[in-house]
């Protein structure tokens, strides 16, 4: 089938730090694509990221992997784009990456345009935008207030595909872009192009985390082409293969209803798509549509602190201890609560996870089967770091002590480490799930460019 428009998408790896198959991106290379594109992150390690604007990921291993796609880059002679820049997107790991970016620069004598586009939002505009009625709830609804925005140490807005548009469109060699949708820096060329956009956004979400739509998902490299139909599936790894299945399945990845997909300025649905296979390798996937919206909004991210936190980890093996777990931690929290809350006047929460019976799922659990040992972790939240600790040292004789009744011997249990306190400085809570309503896509975004030399 020939088809007048097409744009080849190599994705090296589901993220930057992962790790790839070397073999299968030098693969890559050689089949010419039109970029190279790579996510930096996302929320699935929780609000810490965001809320301290750090990377998830070492400095070291992101500085190997991300120099060696500069060179994968100048090899091929096409832009390279990250989205997302430092797990977070905020505008510090932003720079972070724009830091490294500079290193590797220096070191390799190279040169390059380097375009930067930051997602950060002040907390005053955000004050503004939520009392112009600019800020809108998602479902589940949390309330959000001027307070709420003031209190966040890190607002993101997720760019899309017209705001990495802007920062191609400045002739980079290299887009370093902070919080975008998972699919925006792969969606974005062929859109511009004239691809087909159902196509665009469908296999931009097929290719956002690499291999992992395919049957080896530890190879990390897939090529995506594009165009005025649709768009085919191949991965670069040497005995990686997609499949209708494991390319249609991927629809469900972090995805609340499989058959669609909001993005800023409309929304995929999928739910006549039609994946064929090629051969034994390789998918077509067509029928994809894109539906735009009336109004243009992004989605916000904000993160502000919890309070600080401790943590303490008990270990029982006793079969009579084991065998009561629930009622033996019950009475401990029972106890050490009433004590804690007698002698400190702070508010502080206490919770007990029992590692190895149901510290994932908790009440949820419904097929617990538990082993001969199981771990108690209590955790210990408050305002100030001394108060947390001080409640989890009130907790600690009881779990290394505490009795089944009043009249047996008193047990003892270990401490895998001394002090058995550790201490998890402050925390951070996710509190928006809210979109803002934009006039123009780059309303909230700042993009500078760079000539970067050795």
């Amino acid at each position: 089938m020939a088809h007048s428009v097409t744009t080849k998408i190599l994705i090296p790896s589901g993220a930057l730090g992962l790790g790839y198959d070397r073999d299968a991106l030098a693969r890559g290379v050689k089949e010419k694509p039109d970029l190279i594109a790579i996510d930096g992150g996302s929320t699935d390690s929780g609000p810490h990221y965001l809320g301290t604007g750090t990377s998830k990921y070492s400095r070291s291993s992101i500085k190997s992997e991300w120099r060696e796609l500069m060179d994968a880059r100048a090899k091929a002679g096409v832009p390279l784009v990250i989205g997302t820049a430092g797990t977070s997107g905020a505008d510090d790991a932003t720079d972070w990456l724009v830091e490294i970016t500079q290193e590797i620069i220096a070191e390799t004598g190279q040169s390059a345009k380097v375009a930067i586009l930051k997602s950060g939002q002040a907390n005053a505009k955000m004050v503004q935008a939520l009392a112009g009625n600019k800020i809108k709830p998602l479902e589940p609804a949390i309330d959000v207030t001027a307070e709420v925005l003031e209190s966040c140490t890190n607002i993101v807005a997720l760019a899309g595909a017209e705001q990495i548009q802007a920062a191609l469109d400045t002739g980079a060699d290299i887009v370093i872009a902070g919080r975008t949708t998972d699919t925006a820096m792969i969606a974005a060329l062929p859109l511009a192009r004239g691809c087909h956009a159902g196509g665009a956004w469908h296999g931009a979400k097929i290719g956002e985390c690499g291999a992992l739509a395919t049957t080896s998902p530890n190879s990390g490299t897939i090529m995506i082409t594009f165009d005025d139909t649709g768009f085919t599936v191949e991965p670069m790894g040497d005995t990686a293969k997609a499949t209708p299945y494991t390319v249609s399945a991927h629809m469900l990845y972090e995805n609340s209803n499989p058959y669609q997909l909001y993005e800023p300025g409309g929304h995929l649905d999928v739910i006549k798509a039609r994946y064929t296979a090629l051969d034994d390798r390789s998918v077509r996937v067509t029928g994809s549509e894109w539906v735009p919206s009336d109004i243009y909004t992004v989605k916000l991210e904000g993160a502000r602190s919890g309070g600080f936190q401790t943590v303490s980890l008990a270990l029982v093996r006793e079969p009579r201890y084991v065998e009561n777990i629930h009622e033996w931690v019950a009475d401990i929290k029972d106890q050490s609560m009433r004590k804690a809350n007698e002698r400190v006047n702070e508010e502080f929460t206490l919770e007990l996870r029992l590692i190895g019976a149901d510290a994932t799922l908790g009440s949820l659990e419904n097929n617990a089967r538990i082993g001969s040992e199981v771990g108690v972790m209590g955790i210990v939240t408050a305002q100030s770091e001394a108060t947390s600790r001080e409640v989890a040292k009130i907790l600690n004789p009881y779990l290394l002590h505490h009795p089944l009744t009043e009249q047996e011997e008193m047990p003892t249990f270990a401490f895998p480490f001394s002090p058995t306190e550790m201490g998890r400085g402050e925390i951070y809570e996710f509190c928006l799930n809210h979109v803002l309503e934009l006039e123009s896509p780059m309303d909230a975004f700042e993009l500078d460019v760079e000539v970067m030399t050795a």
